[in-house]
């Protein structure tokens, strides 16, 4: 697959809160049903314009994967389930560290494929909270990057 990196128009925010909402049922099954639903209009209606958005494109212009970064801070990543172990989430989180200056992540802890992932990447832990941002019981681990 050719590597595909473009911003995001705010017309596809529909399209990257599909790939958000299959890539959330697929890797945080500790969510409830109504978190996610309390999440989606958040998502669409205020975090999306908060950040810095990039995406990863099939060759037919889809969107299969994104990154939102807001001051050094890698504030989404997600890939469409049907596109993991490709490589994308990887190719995405090195363009924003390299383009974007991204040097923390804040991970969700029960989400243990993603801290996997971000510390094989180079980061480490340097924090973590109890609750999430919006107060919700669910742990979060503050990352930096540690190359």
């Amino acid at each position: 697959m050719k590597p595909t990196i473009s911003d995001i128009k705010k017309s596809e925010y529909a399209e990257v809160l599909e790939v958000w909402e299959a890539s959330v049922r697929a890797t945080h099954d500790f969510l409830q049903e109504e978190d996610i639903a309390y999440f989606k209009p958040l998502i669409m209606e205020h975090y999306l314009d908060a950040v810095k958005l990039k995406a990863w494109r099939d060759e037919n212009n889809k969107i299969i994967g994104f990154s939102g970064v807001a001051d050094g801070n890698l504030e989404m990543l997600f890939i469409h389930p049907d596109s993991r172990g490709k490589g994308i989430g990887k190719a995405l989180l090195e363009y924003s560290i390299t383009n974007l200056n991204v040097t923390k992540v804040d991970v969700n802890e029960q989400n243990e494929q993603a801290v996997g992932f971000y510390l094989k990447q180079g980061f480490i832990q340097i924090g973590r909270s109890e609750k999430d941002p919006t107060g919700k019981p669910y742990p979060i681990l503050h990352l930096q990057f540690n190359p």
